[in-house]
């Protein structure tokens, strides 16, 4: 399957970015279901409760909807992230609203969380677990807040309630910036409200069930520490770090770069990855962390879990390796893991103090 969505990356590269999305998802779900192969047990994770195949996620993005989380554990991924989903449906922002930044190995959007709503996905995930397929799989359902919500607490909260019982875990997204104020979730009153009547529903609608926060990378540190104080203090299950950059590094090439949206892929690693490593010196071991931000490669995937990440996540990375990368990401792990002598485990933030010790990425 993958080696086949692989060769058509050539001929997806020239028409639009959202359109040959869009035909990657309906080509995924057009595929009879199959199961990857089994993981060398060396890259098994115990995180927030769950037991992972292998820590190499897909980040919530590609599957807006729910459509092929299956296809998507069948090519080998350990964990799969559906979402954003809003309770309303809304188109989002108006198209073109996905740049590439090839020369950059980056991707811009600003899609605006465009959602069908939770109606669909849900009797997607529903048919999902009457048919019987990929239910030893983990998929986490990733909630957001419409754009016109006037209480977006409550938006999270029937997210929660919706997804109850059809999700492994859960994540509220408070941290695109493509859906105005919605960043103002991650100010420390805020957010504890939020997490306040989130945590409510979580445990009378799925009790027991990972409840994870996304952050941006964009937050000084002075605010990470709230974030972080809020979290541990109200007892989530994890954080995941991070979600696109409104910031532009320098020596961006693409003439795209300006375009407004956030910005993912490699010029996103070196800011995502040291706040992953800031986040872990704060979260001092209380929960696990998810790194997200510009892996392409077995080293980039090592890294981030160098800088703190129990587990990983990547999307922008899939457009220019193709699905190929996740099972490259695996070998190479293991080929780490044979040469340094070491578990998975002993990988996860060893690497802190050095990161922490580089300049901040400017």
């Amino acid at each position: 399957m993958s080696a086949l969505l692989d060769l058509a990356l050539p001929f997806a590269r020239l028409i639009d970015p959202e359109s040959a999305h869009g035909l990657a998802i309906r080509a995924l779900s057009c595929l009879p279901p199959r199961r990857a192969g089994a993981d060398d047990e060396r890259l098994a994770v115990e995180a927030f409760g769950l037991a992972f195949p292998n820590p190499v996620g897909l980040a919530a993005g590609f599957d807006k909807e729910a459509e092929v989380p299956d296809a998507m554990l069948g090519a080998g991924f350990g964990l799969v992230e559906v979402g954003t989903i809003t309770p309303r449906p809304q188109p989002g922002n108006p198209r073109p609203r996905n740049f590439r930044l090839s020369e950059d190995r980056g991707v811009i959007n600003r899609y605006g969380f465009n959602s069908g709503g939770h109606g669909p996905a849900k009797a997607r995930l529903v048919a999902r677990v009457m048919a019987r397929r990929g239910r030893a799989g983990i998929v986490g359902v990733n909630v957001g807040a419409n754009k016109d919500s006037t209480d977006r607490a409550a938006d999270y909260v029937a997210g929660i309630r919706t997804f109850a019982g059809l999700a492994s875990y859960f994540t509220a997204n408070i941290s695109s910036p493509n859906t105005p104020g919605l960043r103002d979730l991650q100010e420390e009153k805020a957010l504890d409200e939020l997490l306040a009547r989130v945590i409510e529903a979580r445990d009378m609608a799925a009790p027991g069930v990972p409840l994870l926060v996304k952050i941006a990378p964009d937050l000084a540190l002075t605010d990470l520490d709230g974030v972080v104080q809020v979290a541990r203090r109200r007892g989530i299950d994890g954080l995941i770090v991070a979600n696109t950059t409104i910031s532009r590094p320098a020596g961006l090439r693409a003439r795209e770069k300006d375009e407004a949206g956030g910005l993912s892929g490699r010029p996103l690693f070196p800011l995502a990855t040291r706040m992953l490593a800031e986040s872990h010196a704060r979260v001092e071991g209380a929960f696990p962390l998810i790194g997200v931000g510009g892996i392409d490669s077995a080293e980039t995937a090592i890294a981030k879990i160098e800088a703190g990440a129990s587990l990983i996540q990547l999307y922008s990375g899939l457009v220019y390796e193709g699905l190929g990368l996740v099972e490259r990401i695996k070998a190479g792990l293991l080929a780490h893991l044979e040469k340094e002598g070491v578990s998975l485990a002993a990988l996860v933030g060893r690497g802190v103090a050095a990161r922490l010790a580089e300049p901040f990425p400017g």
